[in-house]
């Protein structure tokens, strides 16, 4: 990003307030929330100060806080769209990236998985990965690229690149899986073989040895290294989530290893105690869209009118989010100030970023998108991180 950023006004939208909708501007100054009028007179006092801003007009449109999506594994597939084949993984955040201002995204907290055998195969395809994203964006970028660490707890040898990334705050998200078979995302007898079949292009006795190793390395187990991990997850000020919790009970569990984010809860059960217990809980922006899990799981839209979900992320469908959103305000499930929060806000403040990310309000990053309506579907229009313009579309009716 150029290191001069002008004055900015987006004028005559609806513009997305944490508890309500205004019509009017967002004005921007050194890249962050200058003001937030609500009257002619307070733009055109604004523009005299500010001859030299660059001017967006939103009319008939929504002016958004940007969308701050915490989990998303894309990036992965975009490594590797297909089994044993691999992309360099430059070419791969390079070309992710730029999609994402589309989608009204403007922080990507970019999901990798260590010991995971469903995703990138081999710890050095992580590794890689994240030194890659933290070099690139030292250097350029378009949104904001972080790191959430997605941990496989039966991955021993794993625990050691954890905790160095920990020591030298290498990442900015941890997370706690466990795909093993027989609970969780897999509880239903076959499904974790099924998805795997269909998944990795393996046979019948390929994925029996892959239950069995899974099977074997989840009795090795370090819990007591888990709650290490997880305090000093928080010493560093990274928030820690759990990830397929199917029980009351296993909220608790988690809990005890520092978890202060529930994602993909299996049942309503479950995720209304997570909420009780004061955890933020995250569901898919694509079961929304759906209307349905794609495991037969906890569908999104339940818990959210039960008031047991908060957050919504793109899990693997980035372009999802949006559109999420605004189902949500349709389908009357939630006000359109309330359904922002969850795409925005309260992700920014689940990961403690709100003092600076997550809502229009003075003295924040000037993180912006402006969204119009095509038959019903919303579409960015204009995307703006940092003060600075990073994504432009138009159209002809």
């Amino acid at each position: 990003m150029n290191s001069i950023i002008n004055p900015l006004i987006v004028k005559n939208g609806t513009v997305a307030l944490p508890d309500r909708l205004l019509e009017g501007a967002v004005a921007v100054k050194d890249g962050r929330i200058d003001a937030v009028l609500g009257d002619e007179e307070g733009v055109a006092e604004w523009l005299r100060r500010h001859p030299d801003a660059e001017s967006i007009d939103a009319r008939g449109r929504y002016v958004l806080p940007g969308l701050i999506d915490i989990h998303c594994d894309a990036i992965e597939k975009e490594v590797q769209p297909r089994p044993n084949t691999l992309f360099p993984l430059d070419m791969a955040l390079l070309e992710f990236e730029r999609k994402l201002p589309a989608h009204g995204i403007t922080t990507m907290y970019h999901s990798l998985s260590l010991g995971v055998g469903l995703s990138l195969r081999g710890d050095h395809l992580l590794t890689g990965m994240v030194e890659h994203i933290r070099a690139y964006r030292s250097r350029r970028s378009m949104v904001r690229n972080k790191i959430h660490l997605r941990f496989e707890v039966s991955h021993l040898a794993g625990m050691a690149i954890v905790e160095n990334y920990l020591n030298g705050n290498a990442i900015d998200y941890l997370s706690f899986m466990d795909h093993s078979p027989g609970q969780g995302q897999y509880r239903a007898p076959g499904s974790f073989e099924r998805y795997v079949m269909k998944n990795q292009g393996v046979n019948a006795e390929e994925v029996r040895e892959i239950v069995a190793d899974l099977t074997e390395r989840r009795k090795r187990v370090d819990w007591e290294g888990l709650r290490r991990l997880g305090r000093l997850a928080g010493e560093r000020g990274i928030a820690v989530a759990s990830h397929d919790d199917d029980s009351a009970d296993k909220v608790e569990e988690s809990i005890g290893y520092g978890v202060s984010v529930c994602e993909f809860p299996i049942n309503l059960e479950t995720a209304m105690h997570a909420a009780k217990r004061g955890l933020h809980v995250c569901v898919g922006a694509p079961n929304v869209v759906r209307g349905v899990s794609h495991d037969k799981n906890l569908r999104a839209l339940d818990a959210v009118s039960a008031g047991a979900a908060d957050i919504l992320c793109s899990d693997y469908h980035p372009s999802s989010m949006l559109a999420a959103v605004f189902k949500l305000a349709d389908e009357g499930v939630a006000a359109l100030p309330e359904a922002v929060r969850m795409a925005t806000l309260h992700p920014a403040q689940a990961l403690r970023a709100d003092g600076e990310l997550g809502s229009i309000e003075p003295g924040k990053a000037a993180d912006l998108i402006v969204v119009d309506r095509f038959e019903g579907l919303p579409w960015v229009t204009d995307t703006i991180v940092g003060g600075q313009a990073v994504y432009r579309a138009s159209t002809r009716y």
